[in-house]
């Protein structure tokens, strides 16, 4: 009985809640899998590894789709940037997924580490970074689609982070500003996440009882958060843009601590 009541505590209040929350910080700068991945991980400690991550990936993908459709509405998109960061992401992607069965993602962890602190050292000192529109490139297609590709392989090998890092690499990199860079970044990431997807859900590492209801309340927090970025503007991505990239240092630092 009391498993049981463990159970529905898990299924119809944590999950929805993680969920929710995932996606409400995912639609306006990424980093949605920080809350997901080690939330399934901690509640399905049984699970293994590719079925935490493909779980998480079917749970996310409309979520980021719904956060899209949003931007789109709103914000003028570049649609060659985003066609060309696509191509390069979803190629990569699916190999990143299926390099992650057979080498250990703590090769790639003290890297996206010392990457993250600085970006975050990097974006809080340049306090008018991605305030306007500036570019710094003069193949702006061919910076996409490099961007895609190295953020699409990075979403399929490890995930957490990938939406931040595309965010940054289109505001720092290119010159968007932070709302069309992030803009940008969902369509792009929506890609990734169905690139890889495929590969999860050929070889069974989707758990459908999971993922299917933290997938509607992920949409939930992705339509409330894109329209919330969308009212506040540029700052206010920035900032909570710091916040998450300083989560994820904590997170990675954490996992490299955990395993020496």
């Amino acid at each position: 009985m009391l498993d049981f009541l463990n159970q529905n505590y898990i299924y119809f209040f944590i999950l929805p809640l993680v969920a929710f929350l995932a996606g409400f910080i995912d639609s306006i700068v990424g980093g949605g899998g920080l809350v997901q991945v080690p939330s399934l991980f901690i509640l399905f400690p049984t699970f293994p590894v590719p079925m935490v991550i493909g779980s998480n990936r079917f749970a996310s993908f409309m979520g980021t789709s719904v956060a899209a459709y949003q931007y789109a509405k709103k914000v003028s998109i570049p649609w060659k940037t985003v066609l060309c960061a696509g191509i390069g992401t979803a190629i990569f992607a699916y190999l990143g997924a299926e390099l992650s069965s057979f080498v250990s993602a703590k090769i790639l962890k003290p890297i996206v580490l010392i990457l993250m602190s600085v970006i975050a050292i990097y974006t809080f000192i340049k306090k008018d970074l991605g305030g306007q529109e500036k570019f710094k490139v003069a193949n702006i297609l061919a910076w996409s689609f490099l961007i895609g590709m190295m953020m699409g392989f990075y979403n399929g090998f490890v995930g957490p982070g990938t939406g931040s890092l595309l965010v940054f690499g289109f505001v720092s990199i290119i010159g968007y500003n932070f709302l069309t860079g992030s803009a940008i970044s969902k369509f792009v990431n929506v890609i990734a996440d169905v690139s890889s997807l495929f590969f999860f859900v050929l070889n069974d590492f989707v758990n459908y009882k999971v993922a299917l209801p933290m997938m509607i309340f992920n949409m939930l927090g992705s339509y409330i958060g894109s329209r919330l970025a969308i009212l506040k503007g540029n700052e206010f991505v920035r900032i909570l843009f710091l916040v998450v990239v300083g989560a994820l240092i904590l997170r990675f630092a954490y996992d490299i601590w955990r395993t020496l």
